[in-house]
């Protein structure tokens, strides 16, 4: 009798080992934030909230260490911005017309001297704050899930798999608030961080990688801000067609620690139609692709690891040379696109491109007078407008050149 008790026990211990061990998948956690439970996951909302929790939750079933200001928070309070050129006015308590965002920080100390900090927000739109691009009338949640559901998705999977693994450096993994609101939570990290700063050694971050396509392409931002990202990026690369893009300053978390001279990259697959809409929701999503972005930010982390403190270089904001313009075409460029001229990836409803003719897949290749080679000759083009203006476009369909009437 004994015997069948000892024997019993170890039947039952072996299957709480089995799930307390088990693996939540990339697209479970994608279905779990993306759901309407939380109402879209607007900076300082319950959804927000709840959305902390489940996170944090993850963090410590994948046994990270709490690594915020109490337990696996960093919350800090803010007042919304009237004047968008302003800088944010952080508060270290909630006040009246403040709104409290909640940053998520687990950590793997391997007793290194050096951290990689590996990020995504999981902040959205809630039920279509500004920024969003829904025109319906009927009031809709915005369930975020490329943006950035997937992201959170695949830190959490590399941090299962660091858990393990390269002990070269300590690993940071933070889930940023904010981001939707103007890159807030990433900002107040750098500048009230709960380890020494000194010692990051770079940063990934991932905003929108679920929506990767069949030719593979995979954006890879920021692969000038250290001499060593270039040959680790081809040399660990067995499937993508990567788009690279030197600059540090993106509009997404990266940018708050390359401006704190920390070496940054950003993966990113494209725009897309669903973009800041409702429509964007978990089964419109490539978990395969996620599945493979992740091995391989992994192998890259991988082949870093005996590297060292990576050395950081600056590089040229292009933000900073993109021109100004006062009418849009009304599309969404394919911003994966490497060929001559810009290709559309979206047609916006009422806008000058549709009452045009333009349709998804075009590639404009001239506008008015202007030749049209790649995306930033495509806005000089387009800052010489103002409303009212017509001109002629000249796109690639299929092979064929087309010149339409535009008026804007």
């Amino acid at each position: 009798m004994k015997a069948v008790l000892v024997l019993l026990f170890l039947v039952l211990l072996s299957s709480c080992k089995t799930e307390t061990t088990k693996v939540i998948s990339i697209k479970e956690d994608v279905s779990e934030l993306s759901s309407d439970t939380y109402e879209g996951r607007e900076t300082g909302t319950k959804g927000e909230q709840e959305a902390a929790e489940y996170i944090s939750k993850r963090f410590e079933q994948l046994g990270l260490e709490p690594k915020g200001t109490k337990g696996f928070y960093q919350r800090f309070s803010f007042k919304p911005k009237t004047d968008p050129h302003s800088e944010v006015s952080y508060s270290t308590m909630s006040e009246d017309s403040t709104i409290t965002g909640t940053n998520i920080l687990g950590f793997i100390d391997n007793k290194a001297e050096t951290t990689v900090i590996i990020g995504a927000h999981y902040d959205h739109l809630g039920f279509g704050s500004e920024g969003s691009l829904y025109r319906g009338k009927e009031k809709a949640i915005h369930n975020g899930a490329d943006d950035n559901a997937s992201g959170v998705a695949v830190m959490l999977d590399l941090a299962r798999k660091l858990k393990t693994d390269n002990k070269g450096n300590n690993y940071l993994f933070m889930a940023f608030s904010g981001e939707e609101m103007g890159l807030l939570g990433s900002n107040y990290f750098v500048k009230n961080p709960t380890l020494d700063i000194k010692n990051a050694n770079y940063m990934i971050n991932m905003d929108m990688v679920g929506r990767l396509k069949p030719d593979s392409t995979l954006a890879v931002y920021g692969v000038g801000t250290s001499p060593r990202f270039k040959q680790t990026l081809n040399a660990t690369n067995t499937r993508f067609k990567l788009v690279e893009n030197e600059s540090g300053v993106g509009p997404s978390d990266h940018t708050s620690f390359y401006l704190n001279d920390i070496p940054v990259l950003h993966f990113f697959t494209g725009q897309h139609e669903d973009y800041h809409k409702p429509s964007d929701d978990s089964e419109r999503l490539n978990y395969d692709g996620m599945e493979a972005i992740s091995t391989y930010i992994f192998d890259v982390i991988s082949d870093l690891d005996k590297a060292g403190k990576l050395a950081f270089r600056k590089t040229k904001n292009e933000s900073e040379e993109t021109p100004r313009f006062k009418v849009g075409l009304g599309v969404i460029p394919d911003y994966l696109y490497d060929g001559k001229g810009m290709r559309i990836d979206g047609v916006s409803e009422d806008k000058p491109a549709q009452k045009a003719g333009l349709q998804k897949g075009d590639i404009v290749v001239k506008l008015g007078d202007s030749t049209v080679v790649d995306m930033m000759s495509y806005m000089r083009a387009l800052s010489v407008f103002e409303e009212g203006d017509a001109t002629k476009v000249i796109v690639d369909r299929n092979g064929k050149q087309i010149e339409v009437d535009l008026k804007f």
